[in-house]
């Protein structure tokens, strides 16, 4: 999830997706909106005696409504810092914390899989949410009627510290309670069959709390909505990562001795001729038998069509590229795939030599064949159909 970074703690990275922009003053709205009913829900809650009135006078409800919701925020903010700083006990390596239209994420280089850190992981962040919460009471009750304005916003923060708490704990997976709910089904069993059940009782979670919506709030239905993505996604992953496990690049590239390149002096005419009856969209290009670049339908097809003779492949290759090793790990290349939005990646040696090339719909390839039961081994070995990424 992109964002711009507004800091940093524990060497952690702190940013704001441009949806948060959206939602913070939405909320702060709703709050300003409803400050007379929230100051009842909080004297009933709490067992206080605040007057609502003077509290709606003005541009006071604004002033409220925009503390309270900069308060849930650093509320949210703090509780995926609890996620992230026994995460870091733990030896993983988080890439940034990002507040966004849902609230915020801990995004982790590489998640838990020994359920005991994943279970120690996903309770820290509730925990630090009860925490605020119970701390917001007690300056809540400390503070003087003369200041109801402040004890509003602290009764506001004490009773949402522990709704977002047991909101999170519930079992819908990727939320805390789903992770919870993964790492114990992984005590007697792989992970990636512990994920694939969690995932779908978040499924089911997530159809349950979009059915809610219908009747409640339409922002249940799109938090049902990112929940379903979600877990289907990191179930995805989960399965995609268990089935490439010892796998390596050079078991699924295609090797050197058997890639078809292209030359820089190719023209755009040649080339596109060549992807027809090669039915290959993506080409690297070698001089002297070294990788100098890569070109692809998209660089060849962005070459108007009556200029295609006179434009040479070193016109419109990228030469930016990204490569990975032949003993990398099948699971690292898909991954970079993915972060860089590439098709494919030269495989190079230590030396810099182009010994082969890997592409998305060889993993998938090689993935089908071993959901089938096909030894690893077997994988990666030259095909003439069509490399359709």
């Amino acid at each position: 999830m992109r964002g711009f970074r507004i800091g940093s703690a524990f060497g952690i990275p702190v940013r704001l997706n441009w949806t948060f922009l959206i939602v913070l003053p939405l909320f702060a709205v709703f709050i300003a909106w409803d400050i007379a009913e929230l100051a009842v829900i909080i004297n009933e809650m709490l067992g206080a005696t605040m007057d609502p009135d003077p509290l709606t006078e003005g541009n006071l409800p604004w002033l409220l409504g925009l503390a309270s919701a900069l308060g849930l925020f650093g509320g949210v903010l703090l509780h995926e810092f609890g996620h992230s700083v026994v995460a870091l006990r733990y030896g993983y390596e988080i890439d940034s914390i990002t507040l966004w239209l849902l609230g915020g994420v801990a995004s982790f280089t590489d998640f838990p899989e020994d359920w005991r850190h994943e279970l120690v992981i996903a309770i820290a962040g509730p925990v630090v949410s009860i925490l605020l919460g119970v701390g917001s009471y007690v300056i809540f009750t400390s503070l003087p009627p003369s200041v109801d304005e402040v004890r509003f916003v602290f009764g506001y923060l004490a009773i949402l510290n522990v709704v977002l708490a047991a909101f999170n704990l519930l079992p819908g997976f990727p939320m805390d309670g789903g992770r919870i709910l993964r790492a114990l089904l992984a005590r007697n069993q792989p992970h990636a069959k512990a994920t694939q059940q969690a995932a779908a009782v978040g499924k089911l979670f997530a159809f349950g709390l979009g059915l809610l919506g219908l009747f409640i709030n339409w922002f249940l239905i799109v938090l049902a909505f990112f929940i379903y993505i979600a877990a289907s996604g990191e179930a995805q992953q989960t399965t995609i990562k268990a089935a490439f496990e010892d796998v390596t690049v050079e078991d699924l590239m295609t090797r050197q001795e058997d890639l078809i390149t292209v030359s820089e002096e190719t023209t755009i005419s040649e080339l596109l001729a060549r992807m027809f009856t090669e039915r290959h969209i993506g080409y690297p290009v070698v001089r002297n038998g070294s990788l100098i670049g890569m070109v692809t339908l998209d660089d060849a097809g962005a070459v108007e069509e009556v200029e295609r003779d006179a434009y040479r492949v070193e016109d419109v290759m990228s030469t930016e590229l990204y490569t990975i090793t032949p003993d990398a790990d099948a699971m690292t290349a898909f991954e970079q795939m993915q972060q860089n939005g590439v098709g494919r990646l030269p495989v190079v040696n230590e030396a810099g030599d182009l010994v082969g090339i890997v592409s998305r719909t060889d993993m998938m390839r090689a993935f089908e064949v071993i959901q089938g039961g096909g030894p690893p081994r077997t994988l990666g070995q030259p095909t003439s159909e069509p490399d359709l990424q």
